[in-house]
C-alpha cells in the first residue's frame, strides 16, 4: 500500500534541501502506479535564474527523463506545497491525475510568495495579432504522417 504521508515527507525533505542550497522551500517527488519514486525535484528558480524551475516542474522533468517518456499517466505527484497554476498545468500536460500536497497557497503567501494572485486573476495582458503563417505551420504539423501527438 502506498503511504501518501511518507511520500509527502520525502517531498518536504527536498524542500529543506532547496532552502539549504540557497533557494525556496519547495520540493516534489513523482511516484509510479506501484509507488516507486521515479522523479524528484526541488525549487531552483534562484539557482538557475529560471522562473519555471519550480520543484514540481523539476520533478516532472526528472521523472520524464528517467522513464524516457513525456507521459506520466498513472503517476502521482507529491509536493511540499499546493502547486501554483503553472505547476498544476505542467502536471496536467504530463497526464498526472493525482496530486498530494502539504502546505497551501495561503501558507506560501504568509512567507512572501504571491502564488495566490495567480489563482484569482491573470496579471498578463494577452494580445492576438492573427498571422496566417502561424496557422499554416500548425496545419503542416497536423498533416505530417510521422508526428508524435501529445
Amino acid at each position: 500500500m502506498i503511504n501518501h504521508q511518507e511520500n509527502l515527507l520525502k517531498a518536504i525533505e527536498l524542500s529543506q534541501k532547496s532552502v539549504n542550497n540557497g533557494s525556496s522551500p519547495f520540493g516534489a517527488i513523482i511516484a509510479d502506479a506501484q509507488g516507486n519514486i521515479i522523479g524528484e525535484g526541488h525549487n531552483r528558480v534562484v539557482l538557475d535564474n529560471d522562473p519555471t524551475a519550480h520543484g514540481e516542474v523539476m520533478a516532472i522533468r526528472n521523472a520524464c527523463k528517467n522513464i524516457n517518456s513525456f507521459d506520466l499517466s498513472g503517476c502521482t505527484l507529491y509536493t511540499s506545497c499546493e502547486p501554483c497554476p503553472m505547476c498544476l498545468n505542467a502536471a496536467k500536460w504530463a497526464n498526472i491525475k493525482e496530486i498530494y500536497y502539504a502546505a497551501d497557497r495561503f501558507d506560501a503567501e504568509s512567507i512572501g510568495f504571491r502564488d495566490r494572485v495567480f489563482y484569482e486573476d491573470d496579471p498578463v495582458n494577452l494580445h492576438r495579432i492573427e498571422l496566417k503563417e502561424a496557422v499554416d505551420i500548425m496545419n503542416m504539423w497536423k498533416n505530417k504522417a510521422d508526428k508524435i501527438e501529445y
